[in-house]
Formats: C-alpha cells, sequence, structure tokens
C-alpha cells in the first residue's frame, strides 16, 4: 500500500510539474530567419525585452526564411540542467504572414527545382506545364501552401539557362527582387535636373584630390588638408551636395529609396541614382563641383579638437587612385600626370591620419578584423569572368577611411545638438549566449582562451594575439559570424566595433541612402524649412537596414557562383590539381571546408573521409589526419554541383 501510495503521489507530482511547464509556455508573433543549416532565429514583433530566440530545425514547420509567424516559447526540459545556461528556444506553432509567394530555382530532372536561395527548403516539386523549360533553366515557380505543410509549386516565368553569366545574374536579381537598371527614358530626364540654391563658401582656392578605386565610376568624396599657426591640421571633407539635386518625395528620390544601395553583383552594377545624375553629381578633376564639407581641426596627437559644416563650392585639382597612392607612400614613385603639389599635399595628409587612426586605436579601442577579400573581377562589356583578386585594406585606403569617419562622426554628434531627427548606424555588443558559444568553440577547437570579447579591450587583444597563419582567417570568420550585424537606427546607440556612439553615415550620398536622407535633413535645417520627423525616418531605417541584407546575399549568391564557375574551368584544365583547405565545421555528413584560393566554401562527403571503427561508431583515422575545425587538410576537385551551389572535394592524400 504505502509502495503503491508513493507511486501514486509521485505520478501527481510529475502531472503538476506538466502542468505548471505548459503553463510556462507562452506564445509571441514574431518574424523568422532560416539559416542555411536549417534552423531558425526568431525576432519577436515591436519592442520587447525579448531578443531573437532559437528555432531549432525540427521545430520550424513550414515556415519559410522572413516569414511572420507565432511561435511557443519553450521552458527548460526536465532532466536537462544544461538548458538554463541556454537562450530561448521555440517552436513555430503557425505561419501567420508570407514573407514571399515564389522562389527562383534551376529545373531538376524528376519535375523538382531547386533554389537558388540557400535559405529555402531543397528541391520542391512542380506540377502543371513546364512552360517550355528545360532541365538546367533557372525558373520563378509559384509557392502552393498545402496545408498539412507540404511545399509545391507551378513554374511561372523562364529566366535563363544556368551557367551563362547573365542567366546567372539575372537568376539572382529575380531572387532577390533587385530593381532593374534605369531606362534611357529616366536617364534623360534626370540629366535636366538643376540644382537647388544654397549660400555656399567658395573653396576652389584649395587644393582638393580625389582618391577611389582606378575603376571607379562615381566619385562623390574628396580631400583638402592645411596646416595652421597651432601645428593643428584642418582636414577638409568634401562630399558631392546630392540633397541640391533630390529634393524628399520627388520622383527620383524615391527610386533611391527604394533601391537603397547601389548593388555591385560581379558583372553588374545597379546604381541607387540614374548614371547620367551621378556623372552630373560627381566631382571630376578641372570642374566646379558642389560639395557639403566638413571641415575638422586635428590636434597634432590626432584629436579632432573641432569641425564646422557647410556648403562650398570646389575643384578638384587631381585625381588619384588607391594603387598610385600606395606605391607613393612605399616607394616615393611620382607619376607624370600628377599636378604641382599633389606629392605635398599627399606628405602633409599621411601624418595627419596617421595622428587620427592612432588616437582613435588608444581611445575608441575599435575592433579591426583584417580579413582578405577574394573578389570577382567580371567584364561587365562582355559578361566574361577574368579571375580573381584578393587584398586587404592598404594604408591608401585607410587614408580616405579615416577621414569619412570622422566626418561622419562629426555630423552625428551635430544632428542631436541641433535637435534634429537622423539616422544613426548602430552596431550593438555582442549578445552573452554567442559570445558563450564563440569562446567554447575556440578552446575546444583551438586551444586558445578568448575572454569576455563583448569587451573591445579583451576582444582586440585577442585577435592580437591569434597565430599568423591559415587558421588566423578562419577564427576571425568565426569571430565575424559571433558578432550581431550593424543596422541603421534614430537612435545613436553604440557602434561596438568602432567603438562610437552617434555615429551617422553621411559620406556616400550617390551610393546609400542613408546618407542621402541625412544630407535633406540637413539641407532642410540649414535652409530653415521642415525636417523630416523621427517616426519617418525610423520606418526609413527600418526599410534600408532590411534591403542592405538582402543585397549582401544576393552579392554573395553571385559571386558564389561566378566562383565555382572558375572552379569548374581549373577542373576541366588540371583536374589533378590539389587546393590547400581548412576544416571550418563538423557535420554528421562531412566536413565544411574552406579553399582560400577562391574565398569560398567546399564540402567533402563523409563517406570520402579515412575513418577507422571505434566503439561502435567512426572516428578518423589517426594516420590519415583529423577531422577538427582549424585542420589543415589537402584537397583533390572532384565536381562541382551547380544545383546546390557547391565544391565537392575528397582528401588528396
Amino acid at each position: 500500500m504505502k509502495k503503491q501510495r508513493k507511486q501514486r503521489l509521485r505520478r501527481l507530482a510529475e502531472r503538476v510539474l506538466e502542468r505548471k511547464r505548459r503553463k510556462a509556455e507562452r506564445e509571441v508573433d514574431g518574424v523568422i530567419r532560416i539559416t542555411a543549416a536549417g534552423f531558425g532565429f526568431f525576432t519577436p514583433d515591436g519592442a520587447t525585452e525579448e531578443g531573437e530566440i532559437f528555432i531549432p530545425a525540427k521545430f520550424t514547420a513550414d515556415a519559410l526564411d522572413g516569414d511572420k509567424v507565432r511561435i511557443v516559447v519553450l521552458p527548460p526540459r526536465k532532466n536537462h540542467p544544461e538548458d538554463a545556461e541556454r537562450g530561448e528556444v521555440g517552436r513555430v506553432d503557425a505561419v501567420l504572414e508570407r514573407k514571399r509567394t515564389s522562389f527562383v530555382g534551376e529545373l531538376l530532372a524528376g519535375s523538382v527545382v531547386r533554389p537558388l536561395n540557400i535559405r529555402l527548403p531543397d528541391d520542391v516539386r512542380i506540377h502543371g506545364s513546364r512552360r517550355g523549360a528545360q532541365r538546367g533553366d533557372w525558373v520563378r515557380v509559384k509557392y502552393d501552401f498545402d496545408p498539412h505543410g507540404e511545399l509545391s509549386g507551378s513554374i511561372s516565368k523562364i529566366i535563363g539557362h544556368a551557367g551563362e553569366i547573365s542567366a546567372d545574374l539575372d537568376a539572382v536579381m529575380a531572387e532577390y527582387d533587385l530593381p532593374e537598371k534605369y531606362s534611357e527614358k529616366d536617364d534623360a530626364e534626370a540629366a535636366e535636373i538643376v540644382p537647388r540654391e544654397i549660400e555656399r563658401s567658395d573653396c576652389r582656392n584649395l587644393f582638393v584630390l580625389t582618391i577611389d578605386p582606378f575603376d571607379a565610376k562615381d566619385f562623390d568624396d574628396a580631400l583638402s588638408v592645411e596646416r595652421d599657426e597651432n601645428g593643428n591640421w584642418e582636414i577638409g571633407v568634401h562630399i558631392a551636395d546630392v540633397a541640391a539635386y533630390i529634393t524628399p518625395k520627388s520622383k527620383f528620390d524615391e527610386a533611391a529609396k527604394l533601391r537603397a544601395f547601389s548593388c555591385y553583383l560581379p558583372g553588374r552594377t545597379l546604381p541607387m541614382l540614374p548614371p547620367s545624375l551621378t556623372a552630373k553629381i560627381s566631382m571630376t578633376a578641372g570642374t566646379d563641383s558642389l560639395a557639403h564639407s566638413v571641415f575638422l581641426t586635428v590636434a597634432p596627437d590626432g584629436e579632432v579638437i573641432k569641425s564646422r559644416r557647410c556648403h562650398t563650392l570646389i575643384k578638384v585639382s587631381q585625381r588619384l587612385d588607391y594603387d598610385e597612392v600606395q606605391d607613393f607612400l612605399d616607394h616615393g614613385t611620382v607619376k607624370e600626370s600628377w599636378c604641382d603639389g599633389t606629392a605635398a599635399k599627399l606628405q602633409e595628409l599621411f601624418p595627419a591620419v596617421r595622428a587620427i587612426r592612432a588616437y582613435r586605436d588608444k581611445h575608441e579601442q575599435y575592433i579591426d578584423l583584417p580579413i582578405p577579400e577574394v573578389r570577382v573581377i567580371c567584364d561587365e562589356k562582355n559578361n566574361r569572368i577574368t579571375g580573381l583578386e584578393t587584398r586587404l585594406p592598404r594604408e591608401s585606403e585607410h587614408l580616405v577611411e579615416e577621414c569619412m569617419l570622422a566626418a561622419n562622426q562629426a555630423v552625428g554628434r551635430e544632428m542631436p545638438q541641433r535637435m534634429l531627427a537622423g539616422i544613426y548606424r548602430v552596431h550593438p555588443f555582442p549578445e552573452p549566449e554567442k559570445t558563450l558559444e564563440f569562446s567554447d568553440l575556440m578552446h575546444d577547437s583551438f586551444q586558445l582562451p578568448v575572454g569576455d570579447i563583448s569587451d573591445r579591450k579583451t576582444c582586440r587583444e585577442f585577435i592580437a594575439a591569434l597565430p599568423d597563419d591559415g587558421k588566423r582567417n578562419v577564427i576571425l570568420n568565426l569571430l565575424l559570424r559571433s558578432l550581431p550585424r550593424a543596422s541603421y537606427s534614430t537612435r545613436g546607440d553604440v557602434h561596438f566595433a568602432l567603438g562610437k556612439t552617434f555615429y551617422a553615415h553621411f559620406t556616400s550620398p550617390i551610393r546609400r541612402y542613408a546618407d542621402l536622407t541625412v544630407h535633406q535633413q540637413l539641407w532642410n535645417l540649414d535652409r530653415k524649412t521642415r525636417t523630416r520627423s523621427a517616426t519617418t525616418l525610423e520606418n526609413i531605417a527600418a526599410w534600408i537596414s532590411e534591403q542592405e541584407e538582402n543585397i549582401d546575399a544576393a552579392g554573395f549568391a553571385a559571386a558564389d557562383r561566378m566562383k565555382l564557375r572558375l572552379l569548374q574551368e581549373a577542373l576541366e584544365k588540371h583536374p589533378e590539381k590539389l587546393y590547400d583547405g581548412i576544416v571550418v565545421k563538423v557535420m554528421a555528413g562531412g566536413l565544411q571546408v574552406e579553399v582560400a584560393e577562391f574565398g569560398i566554401y567546399g564540402f567533402v562527403e563523409r563517406d570520402r573521409l579515412p575513418l577507422r571503427r571505434q566503439s561502435g561508431r567512426y572516428a578518423p583515422d589517426p594516420r590519415k589526419g583529423d577531422w577538427k575545425i582549424g585542420n589543415y587538410i589537402c584537397l583533390r576537385l572532384i565536381g562541382i554541383d551547380f544545383a546546390r551551389g557547391c565544391a565537392n572535394f575528397i582528401p588528396a592524400r
């Protein structure tokens, strides 16, 4: 009897705990973002105290990336003490609103279409007419959402044949809903715009330089430098006065807002403003240009001690590119095309900028992640890939960057002082969960102590202590992924990586709508006319933040496609070529590896790995290698799976 009573009491207690557990569950509405690995992150609606909530792959139901959903937040599980330390976990309960009704993918055998976007589920079966589409074509598919959660669809449009560069780029533009280039009619109309008038300072006596990439298509920033009697530098940061041509709510303002940014796909440029207007606004050498200038007074120790802003009339004295400026810095090379005074101004500018950078390094403790960028170089006219370019920012790029950062900061500080609503660039501190995950990964895979990377000093010390080998870039990329994404806001909150607050974007109004909006606000302030409200700007900030993420995803998708084409060519010409790789992720199905030469991730199937039997499971064969994150692996390319967008490798030895 006592035993039975104890059993009944235990069952009763379990039921009570279960009721409490169920009561602890709560429903929340918001947006889900699905990763390429299938799991998701949920962001609640509105300004709540809740942050991102993790959604395991098995709990995403039929939700797609970007859908508005209702989730159930799950309490910690019984007999799992580690759950108390993790962040919140949820389960999709219902899809409230679909973000998308269609997608772009490649038609495979068996009436199956595989999405271009890696955030979408694989292999959607189609029904109905193919509309003439053949295997290997890019097609747009309209989703059919089955009540039971099974995805299917029908082909609504043929875009082109996968593998042709122009068709690949068309597919990327269609999938990511990128606006087409401006029409010839729009371009002609924009060329006729007459700039508005405002009081200007005549600064054509200044020696002004533009420094840009050698193939730059627009010139929206320029620099000047003078030395005063106190030994201070006065650096002039001159920005194309785009607000003189683009008024809020005008036709081309709305078109620019829709685009949000100029988009630079490899082989295709999609400008934010019509090209004729960009050419008209750009500050070209030898011509009078309308500018919005910020003059920075810089002390000998690099501190920006004051600034002033005004609309100006300037004349660029010399156009330079980063390569020739770097050559002058490294070797003192002066090109014959340089006019008198160019070398002297550079010699005056270099120490000023070095001082600014040193001051920021000491006082702002900024985070520098020197990750090499592997860019695809394309002949845009002939739709031909010409090669790859790997580069890190050089001092010539830092020269311009430091001046732009200082001008952006000066404008960002002025706006709240003048009670002017603005848009700021914000970058939150790392989330505790991501910080712990990164710390555990570094300890387990690299035996590296990390500390609290949400502290800039600790983060900088960790970066400085990294090994100077191939693992360094892997670690820096993992660190970058553990940091939150920067975005735009009307609140001048912290920019973690820069170590700044009230940091605005002002210096690129030709290619970023955030900058153009700030220019328009300042124009109206200077003309004493009505400015936009914080509420209006908050909606703009949310829109351009969303568009920035979308454009970045489109750029990565296009670049990866082009890199796969180059790998395919390499495989055909040199099938026995070996590649150096580093393991970046270990999965049940195999290894994800980074091939630094191409700046791309590849895959090694588990069945291709040398393994040995150990205690009922397969473990790495110590004679053949150790499959851990950060370990080197010699690879041979065996094929490209264009449908999956993946390069497949095998261990070479």
